[in-house]
């Protein structure tokens, strides 16, 4: 299952969010959900005890100027490799 965070981490349920993540899940991270990837944030290190793979999507990191305080652990991706990730997975839920 592909989940994509689009809001706030601060503004919505991300704790049943992160419960749903299984091992073959993805997490993408887009729009305002790529601040949940800030470098020493309780919202990452949460991230980071989830089984899912975590992504952000480069351009939204780059566009809320945070390039510099994203953390390595979440994976960019361009809008190339965001439409891999739908074509892997036959699911997608929007949080």
């Amino acid at each position: 299952m592909l989940y994509t965070l689009m809001h706030s981490p601060w503004q919505c349920d991300i704790d049943t969010l992160l419960l749903l993540l299984e091992p073959q899940d993805d997490l993408l991270l887009l729009q305002d959900g790529v601040t949940a990837a800030l470098l020493g944030s309780a919202m990452l290190e949460k991230l980071q005890n989830t089984a899912a793979k975590l992504w952000v999507l480069q351009d939204d990191v780059v566009a809320r100027g945070l390039v510099a305080q994203i953390s390595t652990s979440a994976t960019c991706v361009d809008y190339t490799e965001f439409v891999a990730l739908t074509a892997k997975h036959q699911q997608q839920i929007a949080w």
